[in-house]
């Protein structure tokens, strides 16, 4: 129906009002609506923070407005994902829904948790609520691609992020990599991992550049700064082991790590992840990406360098690729990707252009994982 569509499209621009903020959880719009005119709305604001529909709910029925809490009485509630039925942080949705004598629910797409997954739509059925299901499905599964991916998988859902020349190149031949990007897209870098749980960055670039990796650019979260060092080379004086109170760092280390600086690191609050590691002795990607994943880390923002990016490419680990390209051209200088194995242009890594567009002066291309 076209006016189903019309407010589950309201309903989805609610949702995005929590980007950053809700995971683990999902991000939820919802928008109760009787005889054609809206009566309340709400949204997930955070994780631990009402769900959409009990905020859309409370704004139903407050004191303000004595007269839709009489009018939500055989209302049509449309939610972009089906309503929780289990207690967590907060409630079961589906009882506030049932107690509140709403009609009829619009559910955008099915919840991926296991433990739901369609029983709050057949609670609903039971209490002779109708229900209609799939309602801008596509959108609202690309809206929630983090936590569907985390939710049927285990593991984060993982976006390699880099800023290159237009021939390639992440770094000079002298090993520089300072504004090779526009300040527009350095922002754009920011946003990026305010929408991430986690960061990731190899060690050779914390001691290279010793970056903060924070979202200080934009308003949000800052992300679980993650660092790869299998034998643990990072200098304590390093501006990512500063600052725990505002930025955590886990340090990711193989059992192969040195022990004092392993007790250095824990004198000074900062957590070493040890991860068995690979056939090349360095961190096993495969089982960090689990760990992280029961540590509930449902996105992880990779961002360098080069050997690292290259990793990721290689064992076919990411999900989404964001690369920005600057009107700019080295010659010589660091490849932004490295040797994938690759010797075949059959066997090359595939992918899906979601997005192009500009970015101050450079263009930035999103693409997605394509089918092998």
């Amino acid at each position: 129906m076209v006016d189903d569509e019309l407010f589950m499209r309201l309903a989805l621009k609610l949702a995005r009002k929590g980007l950053g903020y809700t995971s683990p959880n999902p991000m939820v719009g919802a928008v109760i609506v009787k005889g054609g005119r809206i009566i309340a709305q709400g949204y997930h604001r955070g994780f631990g923070l009402a769900h959409a529909e009990i905020d859309a709910l409370k704004h139903a029925q407050e004191d303000v407005y004595p007269e839709r809490s009489r009018r939500i009485k055989g209302a049509t509630l449309y939610v972009t994902l089906e309503p929780c039925r289990h207690y967590g942080k907060t409630p079961p949705c589906t009882d506030a829904i049932i107690k509140a004598k709403i009609a009829r629910v619009v559910i955008g797409m099915l919840d991926p948790d296991p433990r739901m997954r369609g029983e709050s739509v057949k609670l609903l059925h039971q209490k002779g609520i109708k229900t209609t299901v799939g309602v801008l499905e596509s959108d609202c599964l690309a809206l929630n691609e983090k936590y569907i991916k985390h939710r049927t998988s285990g593991i984060p859902y993982v976006t390699v992020k880099f800023a290159q020349t237009l021939d390639g190149r992440i770094a000079a031949a002298d090993g520089s990599t300072t504004r090779i990007s526009s300040p527009p897209s350095l922002k754009l870098a920011h946003q990026l991992r305010a929408a991430h749980d986690a960061i990731l960055v190899g060690v050779s670039t914390v001691i290279k550049d010793n970056p903060q990796l924070t979202t200080r650019l934009v308003k949000g979260r800052n992300p679980l700064r993650v660092i790869l060092d299998s034998t643990l080379r990072i200098p304590l004086s390093a501006k990512m082991l500063q600052n725990q109170d505002k930025a955590k760092t886990l340090i990711a280390a193989t059992p192969r790590a040195d022990k004092n600086k392993l007790a250095a690191l824990k004198k000074m609050g900062i957590e070493v992840l040890t991860v068995p590691a690979d056939k090349e002795g360095r961190i096993d990607l495969k089982k960090l990406l689990k760990a992280l994943g029961e540590r509930d880390i449902t996105s992880l923002l990779v961002e360098g360098g080069a050997e690292v990016i290259t990793s990721f490419l290689r064992l076919k680990l990411i999900d989404k690729l964001v690369v920005i390209i600057a009107p700019k051209i080295l010659g010589k200088g660091t490849d932004s990707v490295g040797d994938l194995n690759i010797t075949d242009l059959t066997k090359a890594y595939k992918l899906t252009f979601d997005k192009v567009y500009r970015s101050g002066e450079d263009i930035v291309v999103e693409g997605k994982r394509g089918e092998e």
